[in-house]
């Protein structure tokens, strides 16, 4: 059994680490509130644009539509959403995990790109051998962060765009977190370009569209602008994902540290009581040897 110095050592630094932890949660829960309130008022408005740009799309002509144009897939880009900072539990590393699964089974053979959106992906990347960074895509993608606005992430959906308009790459798509809830993030494969058309439902009429301004116009203006939301709305999705992950991650931490720190407490008592008992003895022992 350690000595009581250690156990109260312990205990200090056990106690210093749970209000660290506490702290923490209390900022992420503060954080989270904005975030969270910023994807609910996005999300209806993004999802109805998404269905609005999907029946639009189809029907356009392919080559009305250079969004939509599907290509022999050999140049994958994937565009990897993970945080700058760690402290959040499993929300980085399941993104990870879902780009190097998703690199060995559905785009098995492609030349795969990945555009880090956070330091902890950039970081993962350093230990993979398979895939190419592709830094001079977008330089500093990760600080994006600093100042996560529809202006900064226009700037990202346009160089996305326009690199697969000069056909640098087949595919784009975004892994990134859903948020949900506090406690529960999902990991999201969506795909970015090319536009996914609706899929047929014979049970329902097709819709005629009546294009006003005309239908080049729209095709100039509302599908760009509609996926620099969609582009937006995933990269606020995993804004507040990471604020929930990491209040969470850090509620855990600190009951943990209450747990530990109650159960070196009750070591250094019983500790205490030994060391007492020991020095009682003693005392008995030295005064039955002075009688004798």
């Amino acid at each position: 059994m350690a000595n009581l110095k250690e156990i109260r050592n312990r205990i200090t630094s056990v106690n210093s680490t749970m209000q660290i932890t506490s702290a923490m949660k209390m900022v992420s829960a503060a954080k989270l509130k904005r975030a969270q309130d910023a994807i609910t008022q996005m999300r209806p408005y993004a999802e109805k644009l998404q269905e609005i740009l999907s029946n639009l799309s189809s029907s356009l002509d392919t080559s009305e539509n250079e969004y939509a144009q599907e290509r022999e897939v050999k140049n994958v880009l994937i565009v990897g959403v993970t945080s700058n900072r760690g402290l959040c539990g499993g929300f980085n590393n399941n993104i990870t995990k879902k780009i190097k699964s998703i690199a060995a089974s559905e785009y098995k053979g492609c030349n795969i790109s990945v555009l880090s959106v956070g330091k902890k992906m950039i970081d993962a990347m350093k230990y993979t051998d398979w895939v190419n960074a592709d830094a001079d895509l977008y330089q500093n993608p990760e600080e994006i962060w600093n100042d996560l606005t529809f202006n900064n992430v226009s700037e990202m959906a346009i160089t996305l765009m326009d690199a697969y308009k000069a056909e640098r790459y087949d595919k784009i798509v975004i892994i990134y977190n859903s948020f949900k809830n506090a406690a529960v993030q999902i990991v999201q494969n969506e795909q970015f370009l090319p536009i996914i058309a609706p899929e047929e439902d014979n049970t329902t009429n097709t819709t005629d569209y009546v294009f006003d301004p005309s239908k080049e116009e729209i095709v100039k203006d509302l599908i760009p602008n509609s996926l620099k939301i969609q582009l937006y709305k995933a990269l606020l999705d995993s804004h507040a994902s990471e604020h929930g992950a990491r209040m969470t991650a850090m509620h855990q931490a600190t009951d943990n540290a209450g747990d530990l720190k109650k159960e070196l407490q009750l070591t250094y008592n019983k500790a205490r009581q030994a060391a007492i008992t020991n020095e009682i003895l003693e005392i008995v022992g030295g005064a039955e040897a002075l009688k004798n």
